[in-house]
């Protein structure tokens, strides 16, 4: 049994040898070591002038700057997001071609059939922030605080409506999270677009508001909408007054909005790494945190394989929800 044990040592150490030696592994080592030698191209799959363009822009800019070489923005438009996911997921690993993800990323992969792998054809790079999202309601309800909502809701079920940007994204996602967290049964009204959401809201056409902070954050400074809860674990920086969902009366509630940068699948690590490593650097500054928060946003520096762990698990936690309230896409 000894001398087998030894064997095996033996013939995995030259398996392992071998795979190192393979051309392949080689190729990939030295173009690691060499990186970058080209333009870096960057796919953000939304329009050009939203939130996630003008944030992937930006660090764009400051990440050309760090590595010393151009970062071009592709905007690759249509399908939710899918299309330009789609052309990253069937790229080369090699740190050339990059994905602007964002939590659209994991609400597309619950209610979609993709014809790529969320999982396992792409893989996480570097978080670069999170906002929150927030509840809001009509001034004229009479509400003041997350916990009369959820009694108001609770008394009359169904009669309370809450307005989003529109079916199958993170707001409508951060909605049913709520009502089956808080216990209650708000009905959904989408709208094309957030706008129209907040308006109605404000006019009282609906009573309730599940929005990104960044679209509501103007009308609830000015009055014209109520701040119940903000849907990140810590209180935004921008509403320090507003509590948390979860401390307001639905604990372990938690809806925010993530930006972050990913690769396809199979990329040396040492890239991987290097652009983990540049990326906190640029979002450690102070012109980066202010342009964030001008997005109703904050920095996040963590390791890739937080980032990675975080976007499976909002795979999981979107599914769930999807399943529970009969989110499907239009």
């Amino acid at each position: 049994m000894k001398s087998l044990s030894s064997f095996s040592r033996q013939v995995i150490r030259a398996a392992l040898l071998a795979a190192l030696a393979s051309p392949a592994v080689q190729a990939q080592e030295d173009e690691a070591k060499s990186y970058p030698n080209k333009p870096v191209r960057l796919v953000v799959p939304f329009a050009a002038g939203g939130g996630n363009d003008i944030i992937n822009r930006y660090i764009g800019q400051r990440l050309a700057e760090r590595i010393g070489q151009p970062v071009l923005i592709d905007n690759r438009v249509g399908a939710d997001g899918m299309i330009g996911t789609e052309f990253v997921s069937r790229a080369a690993p090699d740190g050339y071609t990059l994905l602007a993800a964002s939590t659209s990323y994991t609400t597309n992969a619950a209610i979609h059939k993709l014809s790529y792998d969320p999982v396992k054809a792409l893989t996480g790079i570097a978080q670069i922030g999170s906002g929150p999202l927030v509840i809001a309601t009509f001034p004229g309800l009479p509400v003041t605080t997350l916990k009369e909502l959820i009694a108001l809701a609770k008394a009359k079920p169904g009669q309370l409506n809450y307005a989003t940007s529109g079916v199958g994204g993170v707001n409508n996602f951060g909605g049913e999270l709520f009502n089956i967290m808080a216990g209650v049964r708000m009905t959904h009204i989408p709208y094309k677009g957030g706008g129209q959401a907040v308006t109605d809201v404000m006019s009282g056409q609906a009573q309730v508001l599940v929005s990104t902070l960044i679209q509501a954050i103007p009308q609830i400074r000015s009055g014209k909408l109520k701040a119940l809860g903000v849907g990140s674990e810590k209180r935004s920086s921008l509403l320090p007054d507003v509590p948390t969902v979860a401390e307001a009366g639905v604990p372990g509630y938690e809806g925010s909005i993530w930006w972050g940068i990913m690769s396809p699948s199979g990329i040396a690590a040492s890239i991987a790494n290097r652009l983990n490593a540049d990326m906190g650097l640029i979002l450690r500054e102070p012109d980066t945190v202010k342009r964030l928060s001008n997005e109703g946003a904050d920095p996040v520096v963590v390791s890739r394989e937080v980032f990675s762990r975080m976007i499976i698990s909002d795979i999981a936690k979107w599914t769930r929800i999807a399943r529970e309230a009969g989110i499907k896409a239009e």
